[in-house]
């Protein structure tokens, strides 16, 4: 599980229209560190060629330094247009520093309009990165995005590219392949190409896209790390149905030996277009990496942004890492042994279909859970059970001790969660009457309620009707000077505030505070899994997204604890996913749904439901979590 933190400077290269050759846009940066210097090398675009390009921006390739990674030097173009095969446009450069010499391979446009024929990969060769001498043609056939692995690999010079990435009948899918050569000068020799090309499946990598309608090109110069070559790509759902493509960034990792074996992959994007500067530009809603470098634990990821900006993120190189092998993804939260602590009773008609979904709270000692419970009526009713170790059900009461009482709940009383202010719990659920969800509210005093004298105070809806809003949950503490409650209208995360605390009265506002995002785990839909837990950092939340498979997963999420309206951090991946057969197989397959959460210690115990059916524990150390919610030095 990692977190992405993208740079405060973003984007940090801009289109200036004083300089002409980059005056419509500055994207797809590719950054070598050499000497404590940052070389920036990027695609550039001028205005439209009318003769060559009439209506496209016309791109060449520049340049830039750095000496801190904040402020950005003199800009200037260093390979324009000189060749019939790149006499109609360069982008998108790959640079590397390699035996001595640099070598900036880019995208060739050798005609127009663009078409498989006439995009080519070729390479530019200096004994400087500002004075490129050389330029050549490489690929004879249609390719683009290659670059140069930074060092031999069993003696071979490598290089990693991307063919048939421009449709036509005969290569309708892109690959993602491997050229190895005695000497660097053989990859524009047209002759290594005609027995390369010849077997190039033989050279490819498996194919890594999870569904025929998905793209893949090659992004950054690969990295090479303890545990094999890191490769950050494209990776673009829905390719070929243009208003719905998806561009995001994602990764795999090569053995060191022998890259074209696949060690590991993510199973989703680790970053898309949320930003403005993403999702607004010359092409909207992209991010294509094209850059990386590692500073200790810390990875810099370089990309473009909507075709327009050069921006960057950071994330922990050994966060993902683990995340890209089944095992580690799978062991971040550690599951209770034994499988789920509440199932169904059948002795008891209100519970004796399903019991999940519970709300924790730590009282006198003993976890205390409200769990929603359904039986042959279909009517959701909370049930209450103990724990000691916060694992182990040490008491489960044989009757409801919430049940629905008035109209507006007569569908059931479902998904609470549980705040302690004062004295007093506050129980926050959604009341049900069957066709609206709507948040409402019920108290009970600590004293009464550890007694089990559950004389819950009469419950106060707190959302608007005929609006669709659930997944309530209170703060514990005022925000500032206001009381907040977190909830969700379909399909964001929301807060609203409040001068009385506790907060009275029905929500009068909404303000977003997380959405899904396109193409990730959560971009179906999210909310809160249980009450937010006030941290040093801020405020943590535990959060659950649904995806385009349709699968509930777990998230985190850091809040900033002045205002509770900023996402200071939030998973790139999820936390818990269904991976046992209780939580694969239920009433609702493929769910894990939390409602509540206890700290112990550094110890957070989070409590949820598998299936839709039933209710189990999942551990992870506070610190760690945490670490992965906080950038990297």
């Amino acid at each position: 599980m990692l977190s992405i933190f993208r740079s405060e400077q973003n984007p940090f290269l801009a289109p200036v229209r004083a300089r002409a050759f980059e005056a419509l846009g500055t994207c797809n940066p590719s950054v070598v560190i050499k000497d404590g210097m940052q070389h920036v090398f990027y695609r550039a675009m001028a205005a439209p060629d009318d003769v060559r390009t009439p209506g496209r921006a016309f791109s060449t390739i520049a340049y830039t330094t750095s000496n801190n990674g904040d402020i950005y030097g003199d800009r200037q173009q260093i390979l324009g247009a000189t060749e019939s095969w790149d006499f109609y446009g360069l982008e998108d450069p790959r640079a590397t520093f390699f035996e001595g010499k640099w070598y900036v391979f880019y995208t060739a446009l050798g005609g127009f309009p663009f078409a498989a024929e006439n995009i080519k990969v070729a390479v530019a060769v200096g004994d400087s990165p500002d004075s490129l001498t050389e330029k050549h043609l490489v690929t004879p056939f249609n390719a683009k995005a290659a670059t140069l692995f930074p060092s031999r690999i069993g003696g071979d010079a490598v290089l990693l590219l991307t063919l048939h990435t421009d449709y036509t009948p005969d290569h309708p899918r892109p690959t993602i392949a491997l050229a190895r050569a005695k000497n660097v000068e053989d990859f524009w020799d047209p002759t290594f190409w005609e027995s390369w090309y010849a077997n190039y499946d033989a050279h490819a990598f498996p194919d890594v896209r999870r569904v025929d309608t998905e793209h893949m090109e090659v992004g950054a110069t690969p990295i090479l790390t303890e545990q094999g070559w890191l490769v950050l790509y494209s990776h673009i759902q829905n390719y070929y149905d243009e208003p719905h493509r998806v561009f995001g960034v994602e990764a795999l990792l090569l053995d060191a030996n022998d890259p074209q074996k696949v060690l590991g992959k993510t199973e989703f994007p680790i970053l898309v277009p949320e930003e403005s500067y993403e999702r607004y530009g010359l092409v909207s809603n992209i991010v294509f990496p094209t850059g990386a470098c590692v500073s200790g634990d810390t990875v810099h990821l370089y990309y473009g942004a909507a075709d327009t900006f050069c921006a960057k993120a950071t994330f922990s190189l050994s966060h993902l890492l683990s995340s890209l092998v089944q095992d580690s993804r799978s062991s971040f939260m550690t599951r209770a042994p034994g499988g789920p602590n509440i199932t169904p009773d059948p002795t008891h008609d209100w519970e004796s279909q399903y019991t999940f979904n519970a709300a924790a709270i730590d009282l006198e000692g003993s976890v205390h859970l409200l769990y929603r419970a359904m039986g042959s009526d279909g009517i959701s009713r909370l049930g209450y059970a103990r724990s000691t170790d916060g694992i182990t059900i040490d008491e489960r009461l044989p009757d409801a001790v919430y049940a629905p009482r008035t109209p507006e709940e007569r569908g059931g009383t479902e998904d609470p969660r549980l705040t302690l202010i004062g004295d007093t719990l506050y129980l926050a659920y959604t009341a049900y009457d069957g066709t609206i969800a709507r948040g409402a509210l019920s108290t009970i005093s600590v004293k009464d309620f550890v007694a089990h004298n559950f004389n819950w105070s009469s419950p106060t809806l707190i959302t608007p009707p005929h609006q669709n809003n659930k997944d309530i949950a209170i703060f514990p503490e005022r925000v500032g000077t206001h009381a907040a409650v977190i909830h969700r209208i379909d399909p964001n995360i929301c807060i609203d505030f409040s001068e009385a605390f506790p907060p009275e009265g029905v929500i009068t506002q909404s303000i977003d505070l997380m959405s899904p995002r396109v193409g990730m785990w959560d971009y179906v839909k999210i909310g809160i899994a249980g009450t937010p837990i006030r941290v040093p950092e801020g405020w943590l939340c535990i959060y659950h997204g649904v995806g385009g498979d349709y699968t509930y997963r777990l998230g985190a999420a850091l809040i900033d604890a002045e205002t509770a309206t900023t996402v200071l951090a939030r998973t790139a991946l999820p936390i818990l996913e269904p991976e046992m057969e209780w939580e694969k197989t239920g009433q609702v397959h493929n769910v894990v749904f939390s409602c509540g959460a206890v700290l112990r210690g550094d110890t957070l115990l989070v409590y949820y439901g598998g299936g839709d059916t039933s209710t189990g524990v999942a551990t992870v150390s506070l610190r760690e979590l945490m670490n992965r919610l906080t950038k990297p030095s």
